[in-house]
């Protein structure tokens, strides 16, 4: 449960960052860099959920293997 807040916390976190940053940038009349920062910001949450759900189906995969050793198949 730890490792799934922590993971909500991050995602908030660079979410927060990114909103910050595009607030300011915008204003700066940059929009265009503005988009590339959002951008470069949902590819690393992306990034991060891919890598999570990763292990997730690696240790789902662990678990049915490990069933399927113990009951004979």
């Amino acid at each position: 449960m730890i490792s799934g807040t922590y993971l909500l916390f991050q995602i908030a976190g660079i979410g927060i960052i990114i909103a910050l940053m595009n607030s300011v940038l915008k204003q700066m009349g940059k929009e265009d860099i503005s988009n590339w920062i959002t951008l470069v910001g949902v590819i690393i949450v992306l990034v991060i959920v891919v890598d999570h759900l990763a292990n997730l189906f690696q240790q789902i995969k662990s678990v049915f293997l490990f069933q399927m050793i113990i009951g004979g198949f």
